[in-house]
């Protein structure tokens, strides 16, 4: 599988979430887009999990779009299942960003998504402009998604993302 490369134009996609609300790609026209492929089980993904939302409450009001992708097989983690998701997002009273569901793993494999989290920020021109892990240590809240919130300021800006990419670090992908 081969993994999106920063510069390509990233593929569309459409996928309910929590609600069953349908998201594509497309929606809205953000000037930025975060798409990250997260879940419910992995401890990476769990620890970096509020540093992800934080990012989406504060950069919305800016036109930013964060929509994460859980992209796990439920069969082999029920945890990461359609249900167990609705859930989650229920129990912690919603989330700032909405969480979809990529049953047929289609989007996680356009993507090249190797690990949960894997972030992939793409511009208005549908564009990767950085790919990979949201800080530089997903065992320290102080580093607040660094990496993810400069990509943002960078695109948002007109700029190129420094760094545009990093080794995205966690719990792989769990493929059917």
């Amino acid at each position: 599988m081969a993994a999106l490369s920063v510069g390509e134009q990233a593929p569309g996609f459409e996928l309910p979430d929590t609600e069953g609300n349908v998201h594509s790609l497309a929606d809205g026209g953000a000037p930025a887009t975060a798409v990250i492929f997260t879940c419910n089980h992995c401890p990476y993904a769990l620890a970096w999990h509020d540093r992800i939302l934080d990012t989406a409450r504060e950069y919305e009001p800016q036109g930013a779009r964060v929509l994460l992708i859980s992209p796990n097989d439920a069969e082999r983690y029920p945890r990461d299942s359609y249900e167990a998701m609705q859930q989650r997002v229920r129990e912690d009273g919603g989330w700032p960003a909405p969480y979809l569901y990529d049953e047929s793993q289609d989007v996680a494999r356009a993507y090249g998504a190797k690990t949960t989290p894997d972030v992939f920020v793409i511009d208005a021109e549908g564009r990767l402009r950085y790919r990979g892990a949201p800080d530089a240590d997903y065992n320290d809240p102080e580093q607040n998604a660094a990496w993810l919130r400069a990509a943002l300021d960078a695109v948002l800006a007109g700029r190129d993302p420094d760094p545009a990419e990093t080794d995205p670090v966690g719990c792989s992908v769990k493929w059917k």
